[in-house]
């Protein structure tokens, strides 16, 4: 057989040394507060000395002003909420019932109306087109199908400089 082939020897160059990046330990912060110092609740002041919470109470009593006493027409009444001292004024019984009477029939009355017509287009569409195809010839013009007119829409984009598909 012979010898075998002698190959080029390439010597690759030293590789880069990098420095070694040393990061520091995190520290952590630990989480403090100032305790909260709250008097409890049947703290007096000593027998003599006002207290600056009993000049405030008297003040906002003295400046809130009664809350006036609103009567409500006929057509509302008013429910208390369970649990609570909270009354909500509500529209009588008569005018919800009307109100979601009327609203439930617009809804139906809508949705009736949309069937109806989606039927009458099916049904009607191709009867108007072979009315116009018959007054087309009779008025002696050529009728093109439909396939044909957009062969023709396309033909006039892509002459005016669009591309075939859809450009």
């Amino acid at each position: 057989m012979g010898e075998p082939p002698l190959l080029p020897r390439y010597s690759l160059p030293p590789a880069l040394e990098i420095p070694r990046v040393t990061l520091d330990q995190p520290k952590g912060l630990i989480p403090s507060y100032r305790p909260l110092v709250v008097p409890p609740s049947d703290l007096r002041p000593p027998p003599g000395v006002a207290s600056e919470g009993e000049e405030k109470t008297d003040k906002d009593q003295k400046e809130q002003p009664k809350q006036p006493n609103i009567s409500l027409p006929k057509e509302i009444t008013e429910i208390t909420i369970p649990f609570t001292d909270v009354q909500i004024p509500v529209p009588k019984q008569e005018i919800l019932v009307t109100a979601g009477t009327t609203a439930s029939v617009s809804v139906v009355a809508t949705l009736t109306a949309t069937a109806v017509f989606k039927r009458c287009v099916q049904i009607l569409k191709p009867l108007i087109q072979q009315v116009l195809k018959r007054v087309q010839k009779h008025r002696g013009k050529e009728v093109q199908s439909w396939s044909r007119q957009r062969l023709a829409q396309r033909r006039d984009r892509y002459v005016q400089g669009g591309s075939l598909r859809g450009g």
